[in-house]
């Protein structure tokens, strides 16, 4: 059996101190030893930020690529062997900004990676400026006055790529992290995890309201397929469907009891609730974190290999010199 041991570099983790990535780190090498691919098996693909200076903190293969371009060489390295466990490490600003026509493709391809994005809301390694998902009249280097622009929400664009899989998660909760990150592996296709975290140094606190230890437990809810949505530190609230619209209702008030509590699917094909779900936001409801979509559907992968099988099996040509003997051949 492995252990978290066995996936640590030998590299020094230069992450700033309370930078939420080295949780991440951590609750990744936790992961990748519970799922039990070793190391040798094992690629993590990046880009450029912060987050993506993570393959040399594992002891797996790696490539610290290009900006924006991990979802590319990772779609190269698991078309060309299906067999590895490939993971890619990208970040706000490395992903959905000028890596975002990687980042959607290989989502409607649905080619089979485990994404961790890492969204701290901010330009951490290029000394802060704003990013596609800092909010509308964020004050940054490159906002000074506010940036005008409406940001990105990760879980609408997935699942407008027709993404298979969805999780979030915070930085602060290890278990879940982790659990997110299992449920990631063990899902085929193209598999995206929102790590919120935090940048201490340029963006601190930016997802403090719900990484409160205290205050957690009525900011979020941990969706968990097959079970109720209910939250709360009472345990006592819950998502019910009013009408076509969800609704946080009290279990014990105005008739209200646990059957009433909607059960979590995330393996429904239809996608309509899973934005609801995904695109809750305060004061009026919870933060969906945990595993919000899991559909199985074809992979590229597995399209690209079947096709090529089922190819070469009509074809006359199977060597470099049947190719050659079948061209059209003049002697001088």
């Amino acid at each position: 059996m492995m252990q978290p041991q066995d996936f640590k570099s030998d590299q020094t983790v230069r992450f700033c101190p309370g930078c939420g990535d080295h949780a991440i780190c951590m609750a990744l090498q936790k992961a990748m030893a519970a799922i039990g691919v070793p190391p040798h098996q094992t690629v993590v693909i990046s880009g450029i930020g912060c987050s993506s200076r993570m393959p040399h903190y594992l002891n797996t293969y790696g490539f610290n690529t290009i900006h924006g371009r991990g979802a590319a060489v990772a779609t190269g390295v698991k078309t060309s062997h299906p067999e590895l466990s490939v993971w890619q490490m990208t970040g706000d600003g490395d992903c959905l900004a000028i890596g975002g026509n990687h980042f959607i493709h290989s989502l409607r391809r649905n080619v089979d990676l485990n994404i961790c994005l890492f969204n701290n809301r901010i330009y951490g390694l290029t000394k802060g400026q704003y990013s596609p998902t800092s909010p509308k009249g964020f004050v940054s280097k490159s906002s000074p006055f506010g940036t005008v622009e409406r940001p990105f929400v990760p879980a609408e664009l997935v699942m407008g790529a027709r993404g298979t899989f969805f999780a979030r998660t915070l930085d602060v909760d290890m278990p879940t992290t982790v659990a997110c990150m299992q449920a990631a592996h063990a899902h085929h296709g193209a598999s995206v995890i929102e790590c919120l975290v935090n940048c201490v140094i340029f963006n601190n606190g930016t997802h403090s309201w719900i990484a409160d230890r205290e205050e957690r437990a009525e900011r979020t809810v941990l969706l968990e397929h097959g079970k109720p949505m209910i939250f709360g530190k009472e345990h006592n609230k819950g998502l019910v469907l009013d009408g076509w619209n969800l609704r946080v209702v009290t279990i014990g008030e105005n008739g209200v009891t646990e059957s009433d509590i909607l059960i979590h699917d995330a393996a429904t094909e239809d996608d309509t609730l899973h934005r609801k779900l995904a695109l809750m936001q305060a004061p009026d409801f919870p933060i969906a974190l945990g595993v919000i979509r899991n559909v199985e559907s074809e992979t590229y992968d597995q399209a690209v290999h079947a096709q090529l099988q089922e190819v070469q099996q009509k074809s006359t040509m199977h060597c470099f010199d049947d190719l050659v003997t079948a061209c059209e051949q003049w002697e001088i």
